[in-house]
């Protein structure tokens, strides 16, 4: 079974605490209120059910089921895409069929290949066909264009990605040409929209990822204001992992009817072992250095809270020695993009980020996650953690409380 295959067989995930070390107190390294603080006795009931069942992970299809061309079968082929994950098998007919959809899962099921996959497919066949895809971050929209590039290759679809950070003239000039595909960020879309580059009219298709996130970015507004724009007549699909009300209320009112499939196994990954490190006041860094000297410590993702404390974190690290990169909010898209690509393909050993980097990155091959600083909620807390053991591989998360 390959890294896209859904794992059937799961080492259990665990969370434990080092031998002498307590569970989080009431406020973290910089003093969080104690109403905003993690209760790490939460997590351990919430990992404790080891037996808890998977909703719908049952594979009805393989990939040559669907009705999609040879061009994107041989390009599955060439990716080593064999078994449908989940939320692939269960909504690409329902889109290949022209239904609105809701897809809920966690991180790291293959929503990008669930719904990239039929609306090539719908271009292919109707080449007047335009889609609109949203996400929250540039990285993600980046990430989401590359695969798009991939599953489509040889078969001349055009596309554009349109994100903060990036020579606007560039996406300009790429929206002049008419792309089928055009991949962005709220802030950006919205601009080239105000500068008349973008008419929301022309699509018939809008997929919007990470819905959660936008609404916790606070992009509730400029989705609204999307969806309120596009034609009546049109395909929607929603991918999240929750379903707060603001966005349940935005999907009534601009879907039709949708197909919901919901496709979460317990909140917590199972092939993630779960770990708590206490650290005395002081010694926290001096602890963090003894852990990445380990051995197995050969891709570790840290997150830390703030963009100041992710840059100070990752000079200390070069000074001491270790390869180290860091990816926040304040550097260039160029600068973000050439950290993830050092970390991607080990020219880097550590990638040190904010919370930009715990939703819909895939990197392969992450061995741990280190949270350095506790994160502001349980559900950040699951999409950091989520960044290691993905698909069939296993993976370590390590969280520091004083």
């Amino acid at each position: 079974m390959n890294n896209n295959s859904f794992a059937r067989k799961r080492t259990q995930g665990n969370f434990r605490s080092r031998p002498g070390h307590r569970v989080f107190g009431s406020r973290n390294n910089q003093g969080r209120k104690a109403n905003n603080a993690i209760d790490i006795n939460a997590f351990i009931q919430k990992t404790s059910n080891n037996n808890a069942p998977v909703e719908n992970d049952l594979i009805l299809h393989s990939f040559d089921d669907f009705n999609l061309c040879p061009e994107i079968k041989n390009n599955l082929k060439r990716k080593g895409y064999e078994t449908p994950t989940p939320i692939q098998d269960q909504a690409i007919e329902p889109i290949l069929e022209g239904k609105d959809l809701i897809g809920m899962a966690n991180t790291g099921t293959g929503k990008t290949a669930a719904f990239l996959l039929p609306m090539i497919e719908k271009v292919r066949k109707d080449r007047s066909q335009k889609v609109l895809i949203i996400a929250p971050t540039r990285e993600l929209a980046l990430q989401i264009e590359a695969e798009l590039r991939q599953f489509s290759y040889g078969m001349k679809i055009f596309y554009i990605s349109c994100v903060g950070g990036m020579p606007i003239g560039r996406q300009i000039k790429g929206l002049k040409m008419n792309p089928n595909f055009v991949i962005g960020t709220p802030g950006r879309i919205k601009d080239l929209a105000d500068r008349g580059f973008i008419h929301f009219h022309t699509f018939k298709n809008i997929i919007l990822d990470e819905v959660d996130r936008m609404l916790d970015m606070g992009f509730v507004d400029e989705i609204r204001y999307f969806l309120s724009k596009l034609p009546k007549e049109k395909q929607s699909l929603y991918f999240s992992a929750t379903m707060p009300p603001k966005i349940k209320c935005l999907i009534e009112t601009f879907s039709i009817n949708p197909v919901m499939i919901k496709v979460k196994s317990q909140e917590t990954p199972a092939n993630v072992e779960q770990e708590v490190i206490r650290a005395e006041k002081g010694t926290k860094f001096c602890k963090l250095k003894e852990i990445l000297i380990e051995p197995g410590m050969n891709k570790v993702l840290i997150f830390s809270e703030t963009k100041r404390g992710v840059e100070k974190l990752t000079l200390d690290l070069v000074r001491d020695g270790f390869k180290a990169d860091s990816i926040h909010g304040d550097k260039r898209q160029t600068q973000r993009q050439r950290a993830l690509n050092n970390f991607k393909e080990s020219r880097v050993e550590i990638l040190v980020a904010t919370d930009v980097a715990a939703r819909g990155l895939d990197i392969k091959n992450v061995t741990h996650v280190i949270n350095y600083t506790l994160p502001q909620s349980y559900e950040d807390y699951i999409h950091r953690i989520g960044r290691t053991g993905r698909g069939t591989s296993l993976g370590k998360a390590l969280t520091f409380v004083e």
